[in-house]
């Protein structure tokens, strides 16, 4: 048993059941969150009606009024549950706002009509190659850390697959983003170069490449053809999806198998 899990207590606080929704409910905090939702929400209103401010500058007051209740939820999930299932929580938190997110971006895109480059969601400026590098690096090392510390299943070990294919785009993405700006910079050039493509989408890896084009990986659906928008939030729903299963399967298995010890 890992020694991180305390898992006496865990059992009989946690509904065996649901228990990743039992884990992600801010309980005796819910009228903090209320206060400080409401609070950020009225300073990001009135920060863009007084001083312009952006709309990502508005949504990031925001998530900054937010946090410090988190930080107060995630800091007793780890002294009640332990260091492994306070992880899991602040990932299942910090990728369910990720996926609002994209899921604003894909809103933006198809229901609206707008063009890609203005389909940024609500936070702009965190639509950058370093920002998705790091985002994505971040999210594969905590799940490391959490098969490590004891979330093993089948689950598991599909969103970690998932996880690393989708963090070696990212790599990828970086690598060229930085290649082509040097080339803009010896040019003289002073744009930047977000936005391009992939492995997977139109223009991509898989799209370009002598090796993949005429194949069967060419005639998938979406495959080769997605803009860039499409192919990150279908992996982003993949990603979620999967932590949300693999997460759950760990919580129910700590659960029965310390009721089975009582």
């Amino acid at each position: 048993m890992n020694q991180t899990l305390p898992l006496t207590s865990f059992s009989t606080s946690l509904d065996t059941r649901l228990p990743l929704l039992h884990l992600l409910r801010p309980g005796k905090y819910t009228p903090m969150v209320m206060r400080s939702l409401t609070l950020g929400i009225v300073a990001g209103w009135i920060g863009m009606q007084v001083w312009s401010l952006p709309l990502w500058a508005g949504a990031f007051i925001v998530l900054a009024a937010l946090l410090p209740v988190g930080i107060l939820k995630w800091r007793e999930d780890g002294l009640r549950y332990g260091t492994v299932v306070m992880l899991l929580s602040i990932l299942l938190t910090s990728q369910g706002a990720h996926s609002i997110e994209h899921l604003l971006q894909w809103g933006q895109y198809h229901l609206l009509n707008w063009t890609a480059r203005q389909s940024t969601g609500l936070l702009s400026p965190a639509n950058g190659e370093w920002v998705h590098f790091i985002w994505n690096w971040a999210v594969l090392l905590i799940i490391i850390t959490l098969i490590k510390g004891g979330m093993r299943n089948f689950w598991s070990y599909l969103l970690l697959a998932v996880a690393v294919a989708h963090t070696f785009e990212h790599t990828y993405m970086m690598v060229r983003y930085l290649q082509v700006m040097h080339e803009l910079r010896a040019l003289g050039v002073t744009t930047t170069a977000q936005g391009l493509p992939g492995i997977l989408g139109r223009d991509g890896w898989l799209a370009r490449s002598p090796f993949t084009r005429g194949t069967v990986l060419c005639s998938v659906p979406g495959l080769t053809t997605a803009v860039r928008l499409d192919v990150h939030f279908w992996w982003n729903v993949l990603e979620m999806s999967l932590l949300a299963v693999a997460g759950h399967v760990f919580l129910r298995r700590i659960n029965f198998r310390d009721r089975s010890a009582i």
